[in-house]
């Protein structure tokens, strides 16, 4: 589990295609703080360290992992964002997040309003359903408030710190990213198609079994 605070971003150094295909990510932030097994968000997917060689840090990303993500666009020197796995006594600066993709988002606008920028992000239908004003979302695994939603888009208010010590501050038109919703949402979604696929007891199920 994650937060969404981005602590380093890497260059992609590896990647070598295959049935596991194996991606290595140059972080001497990051490289200190992991060993095998550890689990890291790399723009915003869950992937386990399966060695680290000095800064370099090497992770296994399955087909099912590259198709839902775009980490199958990488190559060598793209940037990435690296966050570690939060521990039991971390802080939560942003929102819970998994690691778990959703699906791609579209940048569909930039706008520069002083030092800060506001993404304009066009999402899929299974996502833009969950998407509120004033909720979190994640954007390549960084934690971000959403500023406003209408259709198929939702915009996103980015300050100058963001910007500089994360990759969306390079994002332009055009660029895809990983999205992920807050998972709070989804919870809410079945429980609320559980009550209405069990209604419990009703006067329809009073007067059927001879109550009423």
């Amino acid at each position: 589990m994650f937060t969404g605070i981005v602590e380093d971003i890497g260059i992609v150094e590896l990647i070598r295609l295959g049935v596991v295909t194996q991606l290595g990510v140059r972080s001497e932030r990051v490289a200190k703080k992991v060993s095998v097994g550890d689990s890291v968000c790399v723009s915003g997917v869950c992937l386990t360290v399966t060695s680290v060689d000095g800064a370099r840090i090497t992770f296994d990303a399955v087909p099912e992992t590259l198709r839902r993500s775009t980490l199958r666009d990488l190559k060598p020197g793209d940037e990435v964002n690296l966050e570690t796995s939060l521990r039991a006594d971390g802080v939560i600066g942003g929102h819970f997040v998994f690691g778990h993709v959703d699906g791609i988002g579209r940048i569909c606008s930039v706008r520069q309003v002083s030092d800060s920028a506001e993404l304009g992000i066009q999402a899929p239908d299974n996502i833009i359903k969950y998407v509120v004003e004033k909720g979190s979302i994640a954007v390549d695994g960084v934690s971000l408030t959403i500023a406003s939603v209408r259709e198929s888009e939702f915009s996103v208010a980015v300050i100058p710190h963001t910007l500089a010590v994360t990759t969306l501050g390079k994002k332009k038109v055009g660029d895809h990213v990983n999205l992920e919703v807050d998972v709070i949402a989804k919870y809410v979604e079945k429980f609320l198609r559980y009550r209405e696929a069990n209604p419990g007891v009703t006067e329809d199920f009073l007067r059927q079994t001879g109550f009423l």
